[in-house]
């Protein structure tokens, strides 16, 4: 095996990156825009499927403020328009029917909403379903709304019957003969209630009312939430066919709590941070992937937006990565969920914990505020922060007390950065050492900021030593996540990390079969790198003539190289090819007789036309027998042409197209020619 050339091995020292920085809760933003009009996307008819469907695309086109809201009115105010009218309706098709148009504006006449009130009021009169009297009180509310006068009668007894459904823990009961209470239900139970008693013609019992907002205090007593403050509401028990899904729940909760709070006295015992969970849920799902959780996340979140139980400010950060070395300023964000300016407020860092949870930076630091665009920001470098990821905690806080009644801050909050910077590279060695008195034979210093290149060479009883230190900006020992080394044959070392440098030692004796006893030269390169590393490299060292034992009968064989899939796409190898020798050609003056030979019948053809006496006594001589008859000479003249330019340049197939059209044209003018010729000799013959 002595004197094989090895592939090139390569001493590379890699780093892992450190696990991701969480995913950050951000404001509404054009990404859910462009995410909305994927998801709504209508069929080839221009139509969104069902009453419901088509109402959840207008909504959300509607909130997000989307060009493509305009362009549904005609289709969709038809689709409404046609169910409104029809008999065969039922009261959740008017609900959505009565709920598109109010959201477009569709013309309906008086007397198709008189007609539609009367039959929703029919079906209050009539149920005990809780979905019954969702879509007929929603429908009759929303009539209401575009201007129509419409009183519930007997508004009381209906919030009666609705509340009956309701249980201890504050969810509710689809139907009288529904065993299963739902947390969905109570959602759309609470909205219902609010749209009776915006319906009713007289005040609703206060008592009623007290009773429903200690409902929903319980029902918050069942709210659930993740570590980092985020709330969301789920079922518990349901069937399996009930059951809708944290989204969904959550959105129904949010829009019946809303509503109740709109049409009810005072302000609802509801804690500001569940309020503010429920919107860092809605806007921690990022883009949904249906229509039906993008209806909810946006619809939800445009309630939030403005309502009576409070306002939810999200604090959030345009990047999450600082720079050390271009002294990047920590920017913070305090906005409403549609990403609207908050009110006057303070922003202060409270703490800086390290990835133990250790606290690094400790004391209140005030975020000066920059009006004109919206951000509050501070400098890193007095916080005296090193590379690496860090958990920051600000406090907001409202300058004017009264907006605390309003406005919901979460007091505390939490985000996760990550802080880059120079890591300085020295005290890099390299040396061959004896491997059993461990003496050096060579050691070599490296600048690893350059191109260092060194010559060295080793046999199987020998060690190489490599060592280099890493220190952070604020001179601490820097160790990225994971270290390792490897060549192109797939030789794998774990390099230690001690508190000071790394070091490396490849004792060669025992590794003879990794390297397939391959002797040669191998080229030596050192990598270092890491996510909070900014200057990362890849450096080539030089290279080490290695010299191994013979390997041994069963040794194993080095694996195959791997084929790279696109090198067949590369530049092929260029085709060497020697042509044969030409054939010899015969003397000039044999060509040029046999030429001249070639003319004989021509001239032959000459000296026949002068014996035979050729003349042109029979010429017409009329206009237009002798133009035809001059043609007909000049077409026979023209394939005489053809046959001579097929001999120096034409192809036989575009000289049979061109002799095609040239006969037909032959044909035509000789046969006019000679029919003249035939009619002037039997009138002298005659004569």
């Amino acid at each position: 095996m002595a004197g094989r050339r090895p592939a090139p091995a390569a001493l590379l020292l890699l780093a892992v990156a450190f696990a991701p920085i969480s995913s950050a809760v951000r404001p509404v933003s054009d990404a859910h825009r462009s995410a909305a009009e994927e998801l709504f996307a209508p069929s080839a008819d221009g139509s969104f499927g069902d009453l419901e469907s088509t109402y959840e695309a207008v909504k959300t086109f509607q909130i997000l403020g989307l060009e493509k809201y305009n362009s549904l009115s005609g289709k969709a105010c038809k689709f409404a328009a046609e169910n409104l009218a029809s008999t065969d309706s039922t009261a959740k098709d008017l609900f959505h029917a009565v709920r598109i148009s109010g959201a477009l504006g569709c013309g309906v006449d008086a007397g198709v909403y008189d007609g539609v009130v009367a039959r929703l009021k029919a079906v209050i009169k009539d149920t005990n379903s809780l979905l019954e009297f969702y879509y007929s009180v929603g429908g009759l509310l929303s009539i209401k709304e575009q201007g129509h006068n419409v009183v519930l009668p007997d508004a009381e007894s209906t919030f009666h019957a609705i509340k009956a459904l309701s249980q201890s823990d504050g969810r509710w009961r689809y139907g009288t003969n529904s065993a299963e209470s739902s947390t969905f239900a109570a959602g759309i139970a609470l909205e219902a209630l609010a749209g009776v008693v915006s319906l009713a013609d007289a005040e609703v019992d206060p008592s009623m009312m007290v009773v429903v907002r200690n409902d929903i205090v319980k029902l918050f007593d069942t709210i659930k939430s993740y570590d980092d403050g985020t709330f969301y509401f789920d079922e518990k028990h349901v069937d399996a066919t009930e059951y809708k899904g944290p989204i969904m729940t959550s959105a129904s909760v949010v829009r019946g709590v809303t509503s109740f709070a709109a049409v009810a006295s005072g302000k609802l015992d509801i804690p500001g941070d569940k309020i503010l969970g429920l919107a860092k849920f809605f806007l921690g799902i990022g883009l949904p992937g249906s229509s039906k959780d993008c209806f909810n996340q946006i619809d939800s979140l445009s309630v939030l937006e403005d309502n009576r139980v409070f306002v939810p400010l999200i604090l959030s950060l345009p990047t999450k990565v600082f720079s050390l070395s271009l002294k990047d300023q920590l920017k913070v964000e305090v906005t409403t969920v549609f990403g609207s300016a908050a009110p006057l407020l303070k922003v202060n860092l409270v703490q800086v914990l390290g990835t133990d949870s250790k606290v690094i930076t400790n004391g209140n630091r005030e975020l000066q505020y920059d009006l004109d665009k919206n951000v509050h920001y501070l400098d890193i470098a007095p916080l005296e922060i090193d590379v690496g990821k860090y958990s920051v905690v600000f406090e907001i806080s409202l300058q004017e007390q009264e907006r605390e009644t309003v406005y919901a801050t979460g007091g505390r909050n939490t985000e996760s950065v990550f802080v880059t910077g120079l890591i300085k590279v020295d005290k890099a060695e390299i040396g061959i050492s004896d491997n059993d008195a461990g003496t050096v034979e060579s050691v070599q210093k490296l600048d690893l900021l350059k191109d260092t290149k060194v010559s060295l060479s080793a046999n199987h009883l020998q060690k190489l030593r490599l060592s280099f230190q890493l220190t952070t900006p604020l001179g601490l020992t820097f160790k990225p996540h994971q270290l390792k080394h490897e060549s192109k044959v797939e030789h794998l070392f774990v390099v230690p990390g001690s508190a000071r440098q790394f070091k490396i030692v490849l004792d060669f004796l025992g590794l003879v079969e990794k390297f397939y006893y391959l002797s040669g030269r191998y080229d030596l390169e050192l990598a270092v790198g890491d996510a909070a590393m900014e200057n990362s490299f890849l450096r080539p060292l030089g290279h080490l003539e290695l010299d191994l034992p013979e390997a041994p009968e069963k040794a194993p064989r080095p694996p195959a190289q791997a084929v790279d899939p696109f090198s067949k796409f590369g530049p092929k190898a260029e085709i060497l090819h020697i042509f044969r020798a030409p054939e010899k050609r015969p003397p000039k003056e044999l060509s040029l007789a046999f030429t001249g030979l070639t003319l004989l019948p021509f001239i032959g053809f000459l000296i026949g036309l002068v014996r035979l006496g050729v003349n042109v006594k029979n010429f017409p001589s009329l206009p237009g027998p002798a133009a035809f008859a001059s043609v007909f000479h000049a077409g026979i003249g023209a394939v005489l042409l053809l046959y001579v330019l097929f001999w120096l340049k034409l192809d036989l197939f575009t000289t049979l197209k061109y002799l095609g059209f040239l006969g037909i044209f032959l044909v035509f003018v000789g046969h006019r020619t000679l029919s003249y010729l035939s009619s002037a000799s039997a009138k002298q013959k005659t004569a």
